[in-house]
């Protein structure tokens, strides 16, 4: 995409405000710690990967408020940084994986000076940076050779440039078929109820000239039944060890609604998307959100006042029901907790 998403500009975390789009390109730009957390509370800034980078930089926010020389005051002082960011939301697992690396690096250089930390700190968080670009053009790759040439395929919420650094996971994957030549329609579920499949996703896939149609969420049933899908892609904010999947609500349904046609759903996600600490989903920590998201949007509302809401924003996609994981080592099939540990092993 032309514009990045995040980047690291002049001090500050300068990100693309989601909440604005389609209608407006706005930034936001982070000088303080309390302006990034905001934003990514408020999906200001949002999608796994863009939250991991995110988070890095959140940490080079925080160096800039530490004074003076003090080892032992740097390390609280980093360290309660990182367990602030963490707070921000809890299931995107690429968050806290990359709080962890820039953790590790006090661990790993005990003896450092706190100017040397500064640096090795700054680098490592430009490491996260850049690991996100070349990873989701890998993933991108491997997952175009599943597209055939003429096929229509359906996605959900948002897993492209504006979920990551400037590229894609699952929306990735379009990108790289159609820079390799194939001619394809994609379906772009509206994903309730905060719309970014239809003010996220259709803007991405418009602004690449690729053919996409919305459709409201209900809809995509019956256009499996009327064989007008080839293929699923969506991304994921956490994978279980055994490839159980976490995402955006209603990613589920699709993939059940993909069983029962004879459909293949594919998940697209990096290794810094899978916690291997959980056997199963069911340890996926669900983030609930206010009500206020389902009762209307915007200035609208449609629903009647006291009426109660429940609000999850995240489902979780049994592994069964996925066809293949698409990460930057190649695609993983069943039987999944074998082969994602054995990819584990190789890409280490």
């Amino acid at each position: 995409m032309n514009y990045p998403t995040i980047s690291w500009t002049k001090g500050c975390v300068r990100i693309i405000d989601q909440t604005k789009l389609p209608h407006k390109l706005e930034y936001i730009n982070c000088r303080h710690i309390q302006t990034l957390w905001d934003a990514i509370k408020r999906l200001s800034v949002r999608g796994a990967p863009a939250l991991g980078v995110a988070a890095s930089f959140g940490v080079l926010l925080g160096l800039k408020e530490f004074k003076g020389q003090d080892r032992e005051a740097f390390d609280k002082h980093i360290n309660k940084v990182c367990d602030y960011i963490a707070t921000s939301r809890p299931t995107a697992v690429n968050l806290f994986n990359a709080l962890r690396d820039m953790k590790q690096v006090l661990k790993d250089h005990l003896q450092a000076s706190v100017a040397v930390l500064r640096e090795l700190l700054e680098k490592k968080a430009f490491e996260i940076y850049e690991l996100d670009r070349t990873t989701c053009r890998k993933m991108g790759k491997y997952g175009a050779a599943l597209i055939k040439n003429g096929q229509t395929l359906m996605t959900v919420c948002n897993a492209g440039a504006l979920a990551t650094v400037d590229y894609g996971t699952a929306l990735g994957v379009f990108y790289s078929a159609k820079e390799s030549g194939k001619k394809f329609k994609v379906y772009a579920c509206e994903t309730r109820p905060l719309l970014q499949g239809a003010r996220l996703t259709a803007w991405e896939l418009l602004r690449a000239k690729i053919d996409v149609t919305l459709i409201c969420d209900n809809m995509a049933a019956t256009l499996m039944k009327q064989g007008k899908v080839d293929a699923i892609f969506a991304g994921a904010d956490r994978i279980a060890a055994n490839g159980d999947a976490a995402n955006k609500i209603g990613t589920y349904s699709l993939a059940v609604l993909a069983k029962h046609h004879g459909i293949p759903f594919y998940i697209v996600a990096p290794f810094s998307t899978f916690d291997l600490n959980i056997p199963t989903g069911k340890q996926i920590p669900i983030e609930e959100r206010d009500k206020s998201e389902v009762l209307g949007f915007g200035a609208f509302q449609a629903a009647p006042k006291g009426v109660k809401v429940y609000n999850p924003a995240f489902d979780v996609t049994d592994h069964q029901l996925i066809k293949g994981i698409v990460t930057e080592k190649g695609v993983i099939t069943s039987p999944y907790t074998k082969n994602i540990q054995k990819t584990f092993q190789k890409g280490r």
